[in-house]
């Protein structure tokens, strides 16, 4: 089992990235928005990764994040997920926005992800109703503001969750709050005010 690659970032492509690690190459599939943020080629950089094995092939599928491998975990346990599509829906979703869309049983939100119709939507929001704020924390590991922000959402979502809420209740309470304080609002802001939004 690979468990995460450290090396230097030899090239990319759409929907991969191949990294250097003591001169072996490492194809590793991944999310648009991992791709996005491994910095440019030449650089040192570290990915997760997931194994996936069948009956002819083996390929590593590599995440800027734990908590975007986690949720690649959880997408692909659901039937009609298999990796591409899985990766699909991580390349439209980072794991703040997955979070608050399945919490908010937005099918709609998820159907956005190429090869993701409504009924599979439909399907993915309602199966991983209750397992996803088990991982909806963390940041994504990589440094920018942008994820800066998402982690503070989902560190919200966290708190609320330590206080007996369900997962639904707290992306929602949070996504409310996120909307009114805007996306640079800080951790105690945003606990707070959720915390009002979901007593109403």
């Amino acid at each position: 089992m690979i468990a995460h690659l450290k090396g230097r970032l030899h090239s990319t492509g759409i929907d991969s990235a191949v990294i250097d690690v003591g001169g072996v190459g490492y194809l590793v599939g991944a999310s648009a928005k991992t791709l996005a943020s491994i910095g440019p080629v030449g650089e040192a950089v570290m990915l997760h990764t997931e194994m996936l094995v069948g009956e002819d092939f083996i390929r590593l599928a590599g995440f800027a994040s734990a908590v975007e491998r986690d949720w690649f975990r959880l997408l692909t346990g659901v039937q009609g997920v298999g990796a591409r599509v899985a990766l699909a829906i991580l390349s439209t979703l980072d794991p703040a926005e997955l979070a608050r869309a399945i919490g908010a049983q937005d099918k709609a939100m998820v159907a956005r992800a190429n090869g993701v119709g409504q009924k599979l939507a439909e399907r993915i929001v309602r199966e991983l109703k209750d397992a996803g704020g088990a991982i909806a924390v963390g940041t994504g590991g990589t440094g920018s503001a942008d994820v800066v922000t998402k982690g503070a959402s989902a560190d919200a979502v966290s708190a609320l969750l330590n206080l007996g809420f369900r997962p639904a209740e707290a992306s929602s309470a949070v996504a409310a709050a996120e909307e009114e304080l805007g996306s640079s609002a800080n951790l105690d802001a945003l606990v707070r005010l959720a915390l009002r939004k979901a007593a109403k």
